[in-house]
């Protein structure tokens, strides 16, 4: 059975809510119940079944090699793109980021690997590597597409930064013009150990997350346009 996030509720109260308010307004309206009631009730159903669903978080098998890097999300990889430490530099600027905390990021060419998240999308996140994880906080921004690329540096979103001892990812989990919320489960204030495609948060209705690594640690595996599962999915692995 698929376990279903406890974050759902609340969403499937507000449908609950807004049916029980729609039919009190038909009631003062005059309007017969018993032949207005099929649509909002349809509609309520509807509405919590797809919440339901979007809220599904089914267990993953991860991948026991040591030296892979794994999908952080469930969706489609968008783009896969290469940075000199100068452009990356400007790029973390932008996101409201300084050099100093991004480890071995500051100073060396980075990979970008974006992966796009649908609205049927499963919205657990899940760390890419294993390692101890810093949330480097939440930043206010615009809610662009999140398919366009200006939205890695402009939309709203939560970093994050694992390191371990080999190397180092920065995830950013950006939210577009329908989802308005982002999560990082995770003590925000102090370094969290996290292994190998652990659930670390969720990005709620349609999203992108976008994860940085020193290029020169990894081999990308995965390619654009590529469906990808979070946890799962192989999309680089280190040079050793």
């Amino acid at each position: 059975m698929i376990k279903i996030r406890v974050e759902v509720w609340p969403f499937v109260g507000f449908a609950v809510l807004g049916f029980v308010i729609v039919m009190m307004l038909l009631k003062l309206l005059g309007v017969k119940l018993g032949a207005s009631l099929p649509v909002p009730l349809i509609i309520t159903t509807i509405l919590s079944l797809y919440f339901l669903y979007f809220f599904r978080d089914p267990e993953r098998t991860i991948p026991i090699e040591e030296n892979v890097i794994v999908s952080g999300a469930d969706g489609t990889i968008s783009t896969i793109q290469d940075f000199s430490a100068e452009d990356f530099a400007t790029i973390a600027q932008k996101t409201g980021l300084a050099p100093n905390e991004l480890g071995a990021l500051s100073s060396n060419e980075v990979t970008r690997i974006s992966i796009y998240l649908s609205l049927f999308s499963v919205h657990v996140n899940r760390a890419p590597i294993a390692g101890q994880s810093s949330f480097l906080g939440y930043f206010p921004g615009k809610h662009y597409l999140t398919l366009r690329e200006k939205s890695s540096e402009h939309n709203q979103h939560n970093s994050i930064l694992i390191e371990n001892e080999s190397t180092c990812c920065l995830v950013n989990q950006i939210v577009g013009p329908i989802c308005r919320r982002v999560v990082y489960w995770p003590d925000h204030d102090k370094h969290v150990t996290l292994a190998r495609g652990e659930r670390f948060g969720m990005m709620k209705f349609g999203s992108r997350l976008d994860i940085y690594f020193p290029k020169d640690d990894i081999e990308v595996i995965a390619t654009e346009n590529q469906k990808v599962t979070a946890g799962e999915t192989v999309i680089a692995k280190l040079k050793i």
